[in-house]
């Protein structure tokens, strides 16, 4: 795998954590009861010494025992795999950017923003509700996996009238910074709050040492692909699931 690739692949999976993660051949299975692709694929990350013939039956087995699907996360230096398990009936879905930007000579503004280094019962609140994760499973497993990530983390809630408005975080690794759980309820959306969140928890980021920032966007959401770009925000690589 690219160099450049593998390094934001193993802090991204540091900041947005599975609650298991099994090792094999160089493959990172995660699981987290099937909440969020990221934490229930198999991340190619390190060169294989077993043939493909070999291992994706072994992982499909390892999902089939913990009632998940096989799921594959590649990037684009994953070709020859991705043929592969097209061959075996996997379809490409739900295709991912992850922009950067530089962070020097760049200023933000921070207001009407209060921010933790935990999830507070409010932001919590506010995150479910304007996510729609209304089941207590779902609920549960986040605060499950937000209590898991080691790398230091910043929560952020824009407050408007008294009352959260939109909420944002970010995890933190040499210096480079994860913007991520970007929400906006559903009653603000279209007044501008998801950039002021964005550019609040960066410019707080910056405060506590970040010198890059970048983030994972589906590359349909031409919503927030708009905001990212407006923000600065630059394509790196495109990351994508592979499913039966």
């Amino acid at each position: 795998m690219n160099k450049n690739i593998r390094f934001f692949e193993e802090i991204s999976s540091n900041a947005h954590v599975a609650l298991n993660t099994m090792q094999y051949d160089g493959w990172l299975m995660r699981f987290a009861n099937g909440i969020t692709n990221r934490a229930n694929s198999i991340s190619v990350i390190y060169p294989s010494t077993i043939s493909f013939d070999d291992k994706v039956p072994y992982c499909e087995e390892i999902y089939k025992k913990a009632s998940l699907p096989c799921v594959f996360k590649l990037t684009e230096d994953d070709n020859e795999l991705n043929e592969y398990l097209e061959a075996r009936g996997y379809k490409a879905v739900t295709p991912v950017d992850v922009m950067i930007l530089n962070l020097k000579d760049k200023t933000f503004q921070k207001e009407m923003c209060v921010f933790s280094k935990e999830p507070t019962e409010e932001w919590l609140h506010a995150f479910f509700a304007f996510e729609g994760f209304t089941d207590i499973t779902t609920q549960e497993t986040f605060r499950q996996m937000f209590s898991k990530v080691l790398v230091n983390t910043i929560y952020c809630s824009l407050i408007k009238d008294g009352e959260v408005v939109a909420c944002a975080s970010a995890a933190i690794e040499h210096g480079y910074m994860l913007l991520q759980n970007v929400v906006v309820s559903p009653e603000y959306r279209g007044h501008g709050f998801g950039q002021l969140v964005c550019e609040s928890l960066i410019a707080q980021a910056k405060e506590n040492g970040a010198h890059r920032t970048y983030l994972q966007v589906v590359k349909k959401n031409a919503v927030a692909v708009n905001l990212y770009l407006k923000l600065g925000y630059e394509r790196g690589y495109t990351y994508w699931y592979m499913k039966k």
